[in-house]
């Protein structure tokens, strides 16, 4: 009796081991067959939209008050000036980049530290869309005592239409390639399993242009010589070339 009892456990142990098996296997996800495909698309479009970056700097043998002094009556007439000559109603504005006001030491024998000087420095950013006038710009800050033209940067105000346009010829591109492999393949897409998407500028040709007061005024002369110059300093934007990559995973049957 003892050996039936025995052998019925046994039984029942592989049957409900089996069992478990079977529905584990049931609920198994099939393996869904994709197909991926990468392209891209780019424009060229001409700037719209400049930012001059100028410095003012001034210094002084033994006041920093004076410095700033001197610094201030400059910048108020490089701000007052080229104010004028932006439109703040299209979206062109001017503002502070950095100012700093600091004394300056000079490091002379066993390291001993001594003062040099003091000098205060006031970067503004220009922000326009009048990118006609950016060497005129340029000229008429310089002329007025602005010491620095630390950068020059061109760039398209609709960035993000542009973009979107772009992502969109891209994604057009991609479905289609996608259609003629698939059925090549003797399959058709089903669905998207991923994508991914980005945007970016060129940015080899942006303008690098740096240069010093003093660089373009001769030992003699006067700021109002600046004036009477028949053209302003050339500055040319060129073109930005915008990119639209897309990356994608298609699911197919």
């Amino acid at each position: 009796m003892k050996k039936i009892i025995t052998a019925a456990i046994i039984a029942g142990m592989c049957v409900t081991g089996f069992g478990i098996s079977k529905v584990s296997a049931d609920t198994t996800t099939p393996v869904r067959g994709t197909i991926s495909v990468s392209t891209n698309a780019n424009a060229e479009v001409l700037p719209d939209t400049v930012e001059i970056t100028l410095a003012i700097k001034t210094k002084d043998a033994k006041s920093l008050q004076k410095a700033a002094e001197e610094n201030k009556q400059i910048s108020d007439k490089v701000y007052s000036t080229l104010k004028a000559m932006i439109n703040s109603q299209n979206g062109d504005y001017i503002k502070t980049a950095n100012y700093s006001a600091r004394p300056v030491y000079v490091y002379g024998t066993n390291n001993k530290k001594s003062l040099d000087k003091y000098e205060v420095s006031n970067s503004i950013i220009v922000h326009t869309k009048n990118i006609d006038k950016t060497g005129t710009m340029i000229d008429k800050a310089i002329s007025l005592g602005a010491t620095d033209v630390n950068d020059l940067r061109f760039s398209v105000s609709n960035y993000e239409k542009q973009c979107n346009e772009l992502l969109t010829v891209a994604s057009q591109k991609a479905k289609t390639r996608v259609d003629v492999a698939a059925k090549a393949s003797g399959t058709y897409i089903t669905g998207v399993k991923s994508m991914n998407i980005s945007c970016s500028e060129n940015t080899a040709n942006r303008v690098q242009y740096r240069y010093m007061a003093k660089n373009v005024m001769s030992a003699g002369a006067s700021a109002d010589s600046l004036e009477v110059q028949e053209a302003a300093t050339p500055i040319q934007s060129g073109i930005i070339r915008i990119y639209a990559n897309l990356s994608a995973e298609y699911f197919i049957k």
